[in-house]
């Protein structure tokens, strides 16, 4: 495998008459400014376009490689910061992005919410509430456009939106009418008859759906009838992986109520209206929001690295940085019914008739699309995460999407994630339907030579509860070992896709060493390690993987220190800390080599 140059001394100018040893950014700084320690640039984005001048003029004294120092402080990105092909360094010439050694520095997509006031006369507020919470007008993003969050941040902790029944506090649904396209639940003891904005969060095996509420009904039993809008609706009520289950062997699957200003009713709750944009938020007690720091996200994506397969982006390095505060809006607009792993529907049915071309029983189709991710990468090489810190994130932190090799991601914190901490691989996305097996007809196009080590993940997908710590989909020669996983709603590491005993190029990818615990605290089907389809060569050892979370409200138990789900094959399992038989298997292949 290829290592990157990070141990770069070099001599840089700024034009032919001016010289300086680094390109140097302060939030102090001047974009008109030389770039030097004395006279810093004040933004990332001027301090990589100087870096691609330099390099498109050819200067001799950036030829050993160019050093980006950002002094400490928080950078406020009003667009995501792009990395393009021109920007790519070389093996004995890197381009390294470092945070000053001793200062803490944060590139955040985040905006200050300020502003507030005390007390409502909303009549949806009830009155014995309506003097302890607190309202704000969200702030333009963008010329007219009022900020829109589904996230927020009060003091550094993330605030809980309205709900029905408070922080992870669900209820079992009555009835799945997948014919009428509604869901029977307990009537609601709020009035949400004036609720516009209200979504159903839905429990459903391994993977959830958000459902946006078109229609109540009480049905004068006890039981409230509810329907959801297109395009949602037609997609949760026509696929069958997963649906939600009726009479399971530990009840009904379960669902919440949320959004809605009458549900906000405990301290910590917040709720925002539209189109007026109004923030309500009832606070802690210990909380004075005429000081407190209020933080939405206003950008989706902070860092693309877009590389395309004629030009790649290569030999990138980040170190040192925090990335904070990114968005997930899509369940909003259109809401978010997903398949497994936080990959949402774009559409999918049960067949009348099983069977495809490669699996006769296969008796489902499915299409699915990416979710959205805080820093991306694509068409790209020798790029190098180290010591980075990613926190308070919508959706994935990181994903390293198509065609990344020999690259690393070592010794980084990522913490409060609402999605999946790291995304590695394509998984068959757009038009390619999702069980039919991916082999390119470019071999680099598969993610390959990744080293992912020494990371530690804390508090991952708690907004996405299907989505998971590690994830790696087609790849190959990749090495996930000795960082440590502790809470995430479903599965810790996971490799594979596909469902398919067959080869597609996924091999020789290495488990080892790792640390999970406190996994499958919300969803089941799940593993602390979990692997899908055929990876010859591959090994999953020495791993200490604790008991899976008896997740609550789980309709079954399956959920295992291992699981090899559907086709899992050619890997060496073996001196992992955890029992044998809290191993899973689903149709394993013949070339599993399993040790005590």
């Amino acid at each position: 495998m290829k290592k990157l140059l990070l141990s770069v001394i070099c001599l840089l100018c700024y034009n032919v008459s001016i010289m300086a040893e680094n390109i140097y950014v302060s939030t102090t700084g001047n974009n008109h400014a030389e770039g030097t320690a004395a006279a810093p640039l004040q933004t990332l984005d001027c301090a990589l376009k100087l870096a691609r001048e330099w390099r498109r003029l050819g200067v001799k004294e950036a030829e050993d490689g160019i050093n980006i120092i950002v002094e400490g402080g928080t950078y406020h990105l009003i667009k995501p910061l792009f990395i393009r092909p021109e920007d790519s360094g070389t093996a004995s010439s890197p381009t390294v992005i470092r945070g000053k050694d001793g200062e803490t520095v944060v590139i955040s997509g985040g905006i200050e919410i300020s502003g507030w006031h005390k007390g409502t006369t909303d009549t949806r507020v009830p009155v014995a509430l309506r003097n302890k919470i607190w309202v704000t007008t969200a702030p333009p993003m963008v010329g007219n456009h009022i900020l829109e969050t589904r996230q927020l941040w009060v003091n550094g902790t993330k605030a809980m939106r309205a709900s029905q029944f408070g922080m992870d506090i669900m209820e079992r649904m009555k009835d799945f009418d997948t014919e009428d396209q509604s869901i029977t639940i307990p009537t609601p003891k709020q009035d949400l008859s004036h609720a516009c904005q209200l979504e159903m969060l839905v429990h459903q095996r391994w993977a959830t759906a958000i459902l946006r509420v078109r229609e109540m009904k009480d049905l004068g039993d006890g039981y409230t009838k509810v329907w959801f809008y297109d395009p949602e609706s037609s997609i949760e009520f026509a696929h069958p992986w997963p649906q939600p289950v009726i009479d399971g062997e530990r009840g009904n699957s379960a669902f919440c109520l949320g959004n809605a200003l009458e549900l906000v009713d405990e301290p910590g709750e917040w709720y925002q209206d539209y189109p007026s944009g109004l923030i309500y938020y009832y606070p802690h007690e210990d909380e004075d929001m005429s000081t407190a720091q209020v933080v939405a996200p206003a950008l989706e994506t902070l860092v693309e690295i877009g590389g395309t397969r004629e030009r790649g982006v290569s030999y990138i390095s980040f170190e040192n940085i925090s990335f904070e505060h990114s968005s997930w809006l899509r369940p909003s607009h259109e809401g978010n019914v997903t398949l497994q792993g936080g990959f949402r529907f774009i559409d999918g049915y049960k067949l009348q008739t099983p069977g495809l071309f490669h699996k006769a029983e296969l008796e489902n189709q499915a299409w699915i699309a990416r979710p959205e991710a805080a820093l991306t990468a694509q068409f790209a090489t020798n790029i190098c995460f180290k010591n980075c810190n990613f926190s308070h994130i919508g959706a994935t932190a990181l994903d390293l999407c198509y065609a990344v090799n020999e690259s690393d991601v070592r010794g980084c914190s990522m913490e409060d994630i609402g999605g999946t901490a790291l995304l590695v691989g394509w998984f068959g996305e757009q038009g390619f339907e999702t069980h039919i097996p991916y082999t390119p007809t470019i071999e680099d196009d598969l993610c390959h030579d990744i080293t992912i080590s020494g990371n530690t993940i804390n508090n991952a997908a708690n907004e996405d509860w299907g989505c998971v710590a590690i994830g790696a989909g087609y790849v190959r020669d990749i090495s996930i070992v000795q960082n440590k996983v502790s809470n995430v709603s479903y599965s810790g590491i996971c490799v594979g896709w596909g469902w398919t005993p067959l080869e597609s190029g996924m091999r020789n990818n290495r488990i080892m060493e790792n640390t999970v615990t406190d996994y499958a605290k919300r969803m089941y089907d799940a593993g602390g390690i979990y692997t899908l389809s055929n990876q010859p060569n591959s090994v999953i050892s020495g791993n200490s993987i604790g008991l899976p979370y008896p997740a609550p409200y789980a309709t079954n138990n399956r959920a295992f220190c291992i699981y090899f789900d559907e086709a899992t094959d050619g890997f060496t399992v073996e001196n992992n800390g955890c029992s044998i038989e809290m191993f899973g298997y689903n149709k394993p292949g013949s070339k599993m080599v399993i040790k005590e």
